[in-house]
């Protein structure tokens, strides 16, 4: 369980990073410019999560491999760039993926402190939308948060779900239904143009 766990942790650094890194070209930021946006999308959310709930110091601090796993998703973004020649496209596929597995991430770690699952599920948001909120922020874009999309709140839908399945799937197979449901309810709310936005009338 630990193993897999470690796996969706690397994974979403790893995609998060990309999204970061494909952001920072997109605006045509320099090396050390892509490098800071692949990491704070990166590890945004995550220590955020962290200091909310008093595990300091952050996850990536104790553990340097996060900084190289970021650094790798930079050099692998730009060698392979002009396989990227929709980034926008290629930016919500590597987004869509890694709020997936932090929003399940984030939530799993809270619930090992002992909160409450409402509290929990909220975490799991953070942990999945702040680093991207950093991204838009440092790259002056409007946050995906607060746009018209479905983004928080399929992370909201898939951290319930995890805790509806997880007794009765197990935790693995609980935690792997929830992400591809968060993954599938993003890809096909923008797919079909879904929204929660409110019809201001004339």
């Amino acid at each position: 369980m630990e193993l897999f766990i470690l796996t969706i942790d690397y994974a979403g650094t790893f995609v998060f990073a990309i999204s970061g890194a494909l952001a920072g070209m997109k605006q045509k930021f320099d090396v050390f410019g892509v490098f800071i946006l692949g990491l704070t999308t990166a590890i945004g959310g995550g220590t955020l999560r962290d200091l909310l709930i008093g595990s300091t110091p952050v996850g990536w601090m104790q553990n340097t491999i996060y900084v190289y796993i970021v650094l790798g998703a930079v050099v692998f973004t730009y060698l392979f760039r002009n396989h990227f020649r929709k980034l926008r496209r290629s930016m919500f596929l590597f987004d869509t993926i890694g709020i997936a597995l932090y929003t399940i991430l984030g939530l799993k770690k809270a619930l090992s402190f002992g909160l409450s699952p409402e509290i929990c599920v909220m975490l799991g948001v953070v942990s999945a939308t702040f680093g991207g909120v950093i991204r838009d922020v440092l790259s002056g874009t409007a946050p995906l948060i607060f746009r018209k999309e479905i983004y928080a709140s399929a992370c909201l839908a898939g951290g319930v779900l995890f805790l509806l399945t997880d007794q009765w799937l197990g935790e693995v197979a609980g935690m792997t239904v929830a992400i591809i449901a968060v993954f599938l309810i993003r890809f096909f709310a923008v797919r079909n143009q879904w929204s929660l936005s409110f019809q201001q009338g004339d």
